[in-house]
């Protein structure tokens, strides 16, 4: 490939309200375009490296006995309403309707399809097991597309589905994915970690996140460097540290427009931990009140295994009705709702919480004494200084971007579509399912979180979107011939504009080739190409007569 006769340009600038690196560069590098908020056009660079991306998966799912398939991505309503998810997934899923006014989403995800194809199609355990997948586009009408390719409305997934007769099938079928996921993550340069994760709108079975560490991450994981342990916050066991406070008669004292943690504890100076934050949700029409302790968050996957799926968070004006105060003055004392609490809150004592009255908060709140009816559970969000359940050792928070996700489904959409596989011993059964996702151009975009500098991106040799990029400063017919014979064994784009050295060199190492050959007149009166390791910066000279074995001599050492 020729530089004179691509499309490929580069920027010194981006707009200021792009924030994160990868972001930056796929836009300066000439990779990806914007066309609206979380839409992109892949340019030729860019979808180079998607594809090799898609080729790696190919191979490794090919590799565990998977087989491509492609299905719609235009799906009737009536899948999604058979399943329950055409209301579960709420303002997150695009819908459209067509000239006869049918209803159809643009997919975020197949599992209704798979079961859908399964019911009509296997018939015997003969038929089992199967793991099948595809590389498409989805969406998700995201409401604030952020991070470039880390959070968009039209994206690429690789998702595959596993069937299997019994559990002891899906096991094996979720053991391979676990270790094809890491052979594909390993090979596109990426260095990550498995986390225990929920199945949150997929289902309830075993579910495991491979994640990468990233200051660009939106994601958090606590990791136990001790023995290993690491989970999605949501849904990661710790132990927090109790804490009590001089048990006092409640006092009720005026705090004029004060709702939040940081406001409330800051007025009464008081640390956040000893303020007990009061939510209010609703399942089935009745309200249900959740406490947790102000320096932690409420798990929404860990509160809605004890309470379902089918909760929301009660508007401004129910919390009042009910509350007979607005958001942020409500509490537990004196009320007759459900009261749902953190672990860490019984017992306690001497807690400040709101009075429910307005413009009201109290002091010296007991647990035991008056809190009625509360059940205890463990439904914080952990964070970075509780304690490891398994050994002990502080965690340690961090942010990271989701790669890949794998769950047991079970027979949560088989038994919806009866998909249903006849036995050795003529008994109907349930197909039993797994599914499993990975982001494309999320692994794009965190390769390049994880391999970049100063200059640019610095690609491992196995996405890149180019092997080397030649940097012809003088016209010579050895250009060309160092042209066509490195193309033989790599592949290779010439670099033959009519621009100055200075930004041939910015946009080699900004795009980031692994190999960068310059054919320089001062290297040519000696008989020496140059040569240019992207990833490390450095620099060897080699011989004109033999440039070809040494390059592939530096190739291979790479």
């Amino acid at each position: 490939m020729k530089w004179s006769r691509s499309f490929i340009f580069t920027r010194r600038e981006v707009s200021h309200n792009v924030e994160n690196v990868s972001h930056k560069l796929l836009l300066k590098g000439g990779f990806i375009a914007n066309v609206a908020s979380g839409v992109y056009t892949y340019l030729p660079l860019g979808w180079r490296v998607l594809n090799k991306i898609m080729n790696i998966i190919r191979e490794e799912m090919n590799r565990i006995g998977g087989q491509e398939i492609q299905m719609p991505v235009l799906t009737p309503s009536s899948l999604w309403e058979s399943s329950g998810r055409w209301e579960e997934y709420g303002d997150d899923m695009f819908r459209v309707k067509d000239r006869k006014n049918q209803s159809y989403a643009l997919s975020p995800t197949h599992e209704e399809v798979i079961a859908h194809l399964a019911a009509n199609h296997i018939r015997s355990y003969r038929d089992l097991p199967q793991i099948w997948y595809q590389i498409q586009t989805k969406f998700r009408d995201e409401p604030r597309p952020r991070g470039g390719l880390l959070r968009m409305r039209q994206f690429i997934m690789k998702d595959s589905y596993s069937l299997d007769i019994d559990v002891e099938g899906l096991n094996r079928s979720y053991e391979l994915h676990k270790e094809a996921y890491k052979r594909i993550f390993t090979k596109a340069g990426l260095k990550f970690f498995i986390v225990e994760a929920s199945g949150g709108l997929m289902g309830e079975g075993e579910s495991a996140e491979f994640m990468a560490y990233s200051d660009a991450g939106e994601d958090r994981s606590v990791v136990c460097d001790k023995c290993g342990y690491a989970a999605n916050v949501e849904v990661a066991k710790s132990k927090g540290e109790f804490i009590s406070f001089e048990d006092t008669p409640i006092k009720e004292v005026y705090t004029p427009g004060v709702k939040s943690v940081e406001e409330v504890s800051a007025f009464l100076n008081i640390p956040p931990s000893r303020l007990v934050k009061s939510m209010v949700f609703v399942k089935e029409d009745s309200p249900i009140l959740v406490l947790v302790r102000g320096d932690y968050e409420i798990s929404m996957e860990k509160l809605s295994k004890i309470l379902g799926r089918n909760l929301r968070i009660a508007s401004p004006d129910e919390v009042e009705k009910w509350f007979n105060a607005p958001v942020g003055f409500i509490g537990p004392h004196n009320v007759d709702v459900e009261i749902i609490a953190d672990e860490l809150l019984e017992k306690g004592v001497g807690f400040a919480t709101g009075a429910n009255r307005e413009d009201y908060h109290i002091i010296g709140l007991n647990m035991e004494r008056d809190v009625k009816n509360a059940k205890f559970y463990d439904i914080k969000q952990a964070k970075g200084g509780d304690r490891c359940v398994n050994c002990g050792e502080r965690l340690r928070e961090m942010k990271t971007i989701e790669l890949g996700h794998i769950f047991k489904l079970g027979t949560k959409y088989t038994e919806i579509f009866g998909a249903k596989v006849q036995t050795e011993t003529g008994e109907l059964k349930p197909i039993i399912m797994g599914s499993y996702g990975i982001g494309v151009e999320r692994m794009m975009a965190t390769i390049i979180e994880q391999n970049n500098d100063e200059l640019g991106i610095k690609w491992p040799i196995s996405v890149a979107p180019f092997h080397i990029d030649i940097v012809a400063l003088v016209e010579d017919p050895l250009v060309e011939s160092v042209y066509n014979q490195l193309k033989e064994d790599f592949e290779v784009i010439l670099d033959d504009r009519k621009e100055q050295p200075g930004v041939k060199f910015y946009d080699a190492d900004l795009i980031g080739f692994p190999l960068i050959v310059t054919i320089g007149r001062k290297g040519l009166e000696r008989g020496k190409l140059d040569v240019k390791i992207r990833r490390t910066g450095e620099r060897v000279e080699v011989n004109i007569e033999n440039f070809k074995e040494e390059i592939k001599n530096i190739w291979k050492r790479m």
